[in-house]
């Protein structure tokens, strides 16, 4: 990586570039998490993430520029972590600088887990570069994509 990865609040300027990022087919494929439709993506950012008080939601810049984004909430007694990145910085190390920044300096709680499609080995690698290790899987019907989708559950304890 020759590039500077920093975080800093998202807003909503942030949106479009986010919303654009999702859209992406093949990255939709790789998370085994649809896209939405825009009037959607944009009342879930609107109304959920960017008010949370459970969580962060930071942009990931790359040189200065909106790489995608990282965030935190809670849910079922647990702190969940997820990220989405532009193609165009994947295999750049930026996701694994990005996650590494945000548990330092913005989640600090543990443990803190991940949900990730098990055909997902970019991501993957990333949260073990982070300290995540395996502690389950499920398997289940996701209609958006018509299959079987085998699912990891990691969690980074310290």
């Amino acid at each position: 990586m020759s590039g500077a990865v920093e975080l800093r609040r998202a807003g909503e300027a942030d949106l479009e570039i986010f919303y654009e990022q999702q859209c992406d087919p093949e990255a939709a494929a790789m998370a085994v998490f649809p896209s939405r439709e825009r009037d959607a993506f944009f009342a879930h950012w609107q109304g959920r993430v960017l008010p949370s008080s459970d969580g962060h939601a930071m942009t990931i810049t790359y040189d200065g520029l909106v790489a995608g984004n990282i965030v935190s909430w809670a849910a079922d007694g647990q702190v969940l972590v997820g990220y989405w990145l532009g193609r165009s910085y994947w295999g750049r190390g930026v996701a694994t600088a990005a996650l590494g920044l945000f548990l330092a300096e913005h989640e600090t709680r543990r443990p803190i887990h991940a949900h990730v499609a098990a055909t997902n080995v970019g991501s993957i690698r990333v949260l073990e570069k982070c300290g995540f290790e395996l502690i389950g899987r499920s398997t289940g019907f996701d209609d958006a994509f018509g299959m079987d989708v085998e699912e990891l559950l990691m969690v980074l304890e310290r």
